[in-house]
């Protein structure tokens, strides 16, 4: 094989970049024991947290179930990071749950299966780099907004209002609480305030049981307890069924995932999809989001993991691995999924040392599927509302958000509360959308007050240019927000000047508004007889010239790369006025 097929090949995205060198660089038996043990105590956490998740977003707990054992599985095996463990993720909520509202349990498969593709044409097209330039602001807005809509919906099921509906309006959710408040439920209240309690309290033991496991398992013993006392309240098993192959039962079905299409399961009004063009136009611009989310935030994740271990990742292999797993996931109804912050986290302080980890992970969601369902079946709404918003905090990263307005500039606080109000009052496609808008305006009005020209005398008499030519210095970027008003400076220029020289060696790009904006001076110019001598320009940027035709138009126009012979040249100009450019 030559060299350059093998330099083509070493430049494309791997699949499985990261269990591929996990094998090469040799995986012993000791290394697989530590994978098992954090597989094992990430698998413990996942399971409550994907049953809570799929809950929050309008879904059966199973698909959240799935989602972990497929989409993680997948991704573990197919992904660029050695220690991301995959899965439904809180950040999710506040997009899937409008899908969910208005296209049921199909339409959300569809879109998953939608972003997913776009995640692998991302990967494929090397685009991974790109998410590290989505502005801090931003990240931090929508996170923080997310926080609050998440812990917003989770109000009736934590005080027991079972009987309210809640829409993808945060300003009609809020009216809607409002009005049910007399009618919470104390047993539910009861069960969550505990859960809650113990949420927050256990973590400071410092125990290596995990507090969602006990906190979960303190608010089924209060349910119990009060159901042996006669009193009721909402549980996975009381609030939902299934039905499979003939055989119904409450909570979750004690089977493995199984294969099915997306649009077959039901849909809006319980119908299954018809998959057309509307459809997909419809889902379109919720993929999107998703698909950008799903890369921000395993791209971040890796990038924490690659931190605590000093290790590095393959960006590219990983959006390819997240798009994977969020094609294959739909078909055995798992929903979207991306890298979790907090489990890799759990997974690193575990002792894991390459994906087989999460793969173990899956495996134990899988095994509790099967074996653990009915149990899982007792746990009560109002404890999951409870470990909701114990997520919601954590996300909406409070501490940061207030340092943040406290401490940074003022456009960016403005980017920063503007994210942070259309997550809330809106939804986060749009909070997105005009944030990277607003943070690209800022960067572009940044980036053109560094550039400038100003006219330069010489400092020796013997080094100057002769009478008639004015010397000037270009500062900085031209591009579109800077280049017209670089260039206005040149208009101006004093009735007995012939020939302007323009130093740019300080330039370092140009672009196409900015090639017309000198290929517009320099008409301008010549028209009243004056010359122009480029100096210092980059061969790329020369080459830029020469491509759109400026340096064979007609007029005085030259470019060269040293300051001597541009004096040169403009003596030969000044002495030859008939002399054709050079």
């Amino acid at each position: 094989m030559s060299r350059a097929p093998r330099r083509f090949q070493a430049q494309l995205p791997l699949p499985g970049r990261a269990l591929l060198n996990t094998w090469r660089e040799g995986y012993t038996p000791g290394k697989l024991k530590r994978d098992v043990l954090a597989g094992l105590t990430v698998g413990v956490v996942a399971v409550p947290l994907s049953m809570a998740l799929a809950i929050a977003i309008g879904v059966a707990p199973q698909h959240g179930l799935y989602t972990a054992i497929v989409a993680g599985a997948i991704i573990a095996l197919t992904g660029g990071s050695r220690f991301n463990i995959s899965g439904p993720t809180a950040a999710f909520v506040v997009i899937l749950f409008p899908i969910v509202a208005e296209y049921g349990l199909g339409g959300l498969l569809v879109a998953t299966l939608m972003a997913g593709l776009i995640l692998m044409a991302l990967g494929l097209a090397r685009l991974g780099s790109l998410i590290q330039y989505v502005p801090y602001p931003v990240i931090l807005g929508f996170t923080a907004g997310i926080g609050v809509v998440i812990a917003l919906l989770q109000v009736p099921g934590f005080l027991g209002l079972s009987d309210i509906a809640l829409g993808s309006s945060t300003l009609n959710n809020l009216v809607v609480i409002g009005r049910a408040l007399p009618e919470l439920s104390p047993p539910d209240l009861c069960i969550g305030a505990a859960t809650l309690a113990t949420l927050i309290a256990w973590p400071r033991l410092k125990t290596p049981i995990p507090a969602p496991l006990v906190g979960l398992s303190v608010g089924t013993l209060v349910a119990l307890m009060l159901a042996w006392g006669g009193i009721e309240v909402a549980t996975i098993a009381s609030r939902f069924s299934w039905e499979a192959d003939g055989v119904a039962g409450s909570g979750i079905p004690p089977f493995a995932p199984s294969f099915a299409l997306p649009w077959q399961l039901p849909g809006a009004n319980d119908d299954p999809l018809t998959v057309d063009f509307a459809l997909i136009q419809a889902l379109l611009g919720p993929a999107l989001a998703i698909a950008l989310l799903a890369a921000i935030e395993s791209l971040l994740c890796a990038v924490v993991a690659d931190g605590l271990t000093r290790t590095r990742h393959d960006s590219n292999a990983e959006l390819i691995g997240q798009g994977l797993g969020n094609v294959i996931a739909p078909f055995f109804g798992g929903m979207t999924a991306t890298a979790a912050l907090a489990r890799t986290a759990t997974n690193i302080k575990s002792g894991a040392c390459s994906p087989v980890a999460a793969l173990v992970h899956s495996l134990v969601v899988l095994l509790a599927v099967v074996a653990l369902a009915g149990a899982m079946g007792y746990v009560p709404m109002a404890a999951l509302a409870a470990l909701l918003f114990i997520i919601a905090w954590n996300m909406s990263e409070a501490r940061h958000f207030v340092h943040t307005l406290k401490s940074a500039p003022g456009s960016d606080v403005a980017v920063l509360v503007i994210c942070f109000l259309l997550t809330v009052v809106f939804d986060m496609v749009i909070a997105v959308a005009v944030g990277m808008g607003l943070a690209a305006a800022l960067f572009i009005r940044r980036m053109a007050k560094l550039t400038h020209t100003r006219r330069l005398e010489a400092p020796e008499p013997a080094a100057a240019f002769p009478d008639g030519v004015a010397h000037y210095r270009v500062s900085g970027p031209l591009f579109f927000g800077a280049a017209e008003k670089a260039m206005a400076t040149l208009r101006v220029i004093d009735r007995d000047v012939r020939i302007v020289v323009l130093e740019m060696q300080e330039v370092p790009s140009l672009d196409a508004s900015a090639l017309v904006a000198i290929d517009t001076l320099r008409r301008e110019l010549a028209e009243r007889g004056v010359g122009i001598i480029v100096v210092g320009l980059a061969p790329r940027m020369v080459l830029k010239l020469k491509r759109t035709g400026i340096r064979r138009q007609a007029g005085r126009f030259a470019v060269v790369r040293q300051l001597e012979q541009a004096r040169r040249l403009a003596r030969r100009w000044l002495e030859f006025r008939s002399e054709k450019p050079a």
